[in-house]
C-alpha cells in the first residue's frame, strides 16, 4: 500500500524514489522495494515502462477501487462482514472532522433512501 500510496501521489516514479519517499517515514532497503515492485508488476498492479535506464513505474489499479477492496477484505476479516462496526472502531481511534462527519451524513441519508425505495 506504500508503494501504491507514492504511485498515486506522483502518478509516476523510479524505484528510487519510491524508495527515498517511503525511507523518509521508515527504515527500507533499497533491494526490498524493488523486489516488491517487481512482484507488484508481475501481479498487474503496477505498470513498468523498461523504455529508459532506470524502470519507470504507474499505478495499474485504481485508488478508491483498492481502498474499497482492502476495506471490503478488512470487514469481512475483522468484524464479520459489518462494515458498521467497521465504521465505529475507525471513528472510536480517530475523531472524524465536521466535513467528514457531513460526509457520513449524506450517505447515511442516501442508503436510507435506497432502501425505502
Amino acid at each position: 500500500m506504500e508503494i501504491l500510496s507514492v504511485l498515486w501521489e506522483r502518478g509516476s516514479a523510479t524505484v528510487r524514489d519510491v524508495y527515498e519517499a517511503i525511507s523518509e517515514e521508515r527504515p527500507m532497503v533499497y533491494t526490498g522495494v524493488l523486489k516488491l515492485m517487481q512482484i507488484m508488476a508481475d501481479k498487474g498492479l503496477v505498470i513498468r515502462d523498461e523504455s529508459a535506464r532506470a524502470h519507470v513505474y504507474r499505478a495499474a489499479v485504481e485508488k478508491e477501487e483498492t481502498e474499497r477492496r482492502f476495506v471490503r477484505d478488512l470487514s469481512r476479516r475483522l468484524f464479520a462482514g459489518s462494515a458498521a462496526q467497521l465504521a465505529l472502531r475507525a471513528l472510536e481511534m480517530e475523531p472524524a472532522s465536521e466535513e467528514e462527519v457531513a460526509e457520513i451524513r449524506k450517505l447515511l441519508a442516501r442508503r436510507r433512501q435506497e432502501a425505502s425505495q
